[in-house]
């Protein structure tokens, strides 16, 4: 982000780094159905965090909070397509824009909104 800045990028560059899963917050939880040992931690698809800035984007902003074991978002949960409306929304797309799948059929790119809070 510093580089992005100092070279003036910033402003027109979107940063995004996501996970698709966090850890269990507890050992021996298996939510994959393998056979992890107990003293493991398995894929965790509830509560997962994300870095996003640039074009837009607040900077230093922190948006929703977690349970104390990570286990579950307790304020402003974020959907997953709510992050993909919010990089189509920094890119200069409208997430609700109309796009034709190969049998000629209207979809919008996103059904979702984007996060407004994150944006300055």
């Amino acid at each position: 982000f510093d580089d992005l800045d100092d070279r003036g990028l910033l402003d027109e560059t979107l940063v995004v780094a996501i996970g698709e899963f966090g850890r269990s917050p507890e050992k021996g939880v298996s939510t994959s159905g393998n056979t992890n040992s107990a003293d493991g931690r398995d894929h965790w698809p509830y509560c997962y965090t994300s870095v996003i800035g640039g074009a837009g984007i607040k900077s230093g902003y922190v948006h929703g909070k977690s349970d104390k074991t990570g286990s579950a978002p307790t304020e402003d949960p974020v959907h997953t397509t709510e992050i993909l409306a919010t990089v189509y929304h920094a890119m200069g797309i409208d997430p609700a824009t109309i796009v034709y799948n190969h049998l000629n059929q209207p979809r919008e790119l996103v059904k979702a909104e984007r996060v407004s809070q994150l944006f300055a």
